[in-house]
């Protein structure tokens, strides 16, 4: 079994410098086998906080943990527009990474990661036809039997984002997206961008999507909260067949665990099966919005 710590959002330059430090000592203790960060490490893509941004992960890989990253659309410079046009992810590749479709494979796991930042959207996200190709030609070469994660900083289709069944806006060429994700058989997509924790079987929200599971992360240090929704990250639990969620949410002092939501593949289409009981652990917000949208 492998173990994935989803964080996004976590926005240094509007970041809590003791959460940044909980978020460390969290993953620190418990070392999960591949830290994912989905997007938004910066508030302003300036340089002293990409600064900050790149401390942060050089901590994390210089205590062991593997790290995969995707940019976000806070880190592409907004107010300087020769930077925004003429080198929208320069300082992010200088500090971040410089591949921009990074990609990690382990026994039982494939995780790619492909950026949906661009300088025309400004906070919307698109897919271009040469990353389609890639979701493919890197899926078609993972071996059987392992879990096939794809990771972005937008979602590839809208998302619940408030009350009365708002949605948010779909990322450019969506359909083709999800086809790529279909065909390529991906098995779960992770992605962030709205700091609001979510899970839903792709199928459930859009017919043709494809059998991956969804999972949203809320923003993991940020003081910029949506709604009632405070810091959190992931914990996620990969077997065949079988995905574990446990939302880790910030309660004024110290992260406190939810839950663990359990998801199953059943004859090609992720379902809700369950929570795992544990004294002491409040249920997560994720498995009721899971529920209501499945209802809806």
């Amino acid at each position: 079994m492998s173990t994935i710590a989803h964080l996004s959002d976590v926005h240094f330059g509007r970041h809590d410098p003791e959460i940044v430090a909980a978020v460390e000592a969290f993953l620190f203790e418990r070392r999960p086998d591949l830290v994912v960060v989905s997007g938004d490490f910066t508030q302003r893509a300036r340089v002293e906080q990409y600064r900050l941004a790149a401390a942060w992960l050089e901590r994390l890989e210089q205590a062991g943990l593997p790290t995969l990253a995707v940019p976000g659309n806070h880190d592409v410079p907004l107010y300087d527009v020769f930077r925004r046009f003429a080198r929208p992810l320069h300082r992010y590749k200088r500090y971040i990474d410089d591949d921009l479709c990074p990609f990690v494979e382990a026994d039982d796991v494939a995780v790619l990661g492909l950026n949906t930042a661009r300088s025309l959207t400004i906070k919307d996200g698109s897919i271009n036809r040469a990353q389609m190709a890639i979701i493919r030609d890197r899926f078609a070469r993972v071996g059987e039997g392992k879990t096939k994660i794809l990771v972005t900083h937008h979602p590839l289709f809208a998302m619940p984002i408030g009350e009365e069944g708002a949605l948010s806006k779909v990322v450019k060429r969506d359909s083709d997206a999800l086809a790529a994700a279909a065909d390529a058989g991906v098995d779960v997509l992770l992605a962030g961008h709205f700091h609001r924790t979510y899970a839903q079987s792709a199928r459930e929200m859009v017919e043709t999507a494809g059998p991956a599971l969804v999972i949203q992360a809320g923003t993991a240090t940020s003081t910029r909260v949506r709604g009632d929704e405070l810091q959190s990250f992931n914990m996620i639990a990969l077997a065949p067949a079988s995905v574990e969620l446990q939302v880790q949410r910030w309660d004024g002092s110290a992260f406190v665990a939810g839950r663990p939501t359990q998801f199953a593949c059943r004859d090609g289409n992720w379902v809700y099966a369950g929570r795992r009981e544990e004294e002491g652990t409040p249920a997560p917000v994720v498995a009721a919005r899971a529920d209501a949208a499945a209802e809806a």
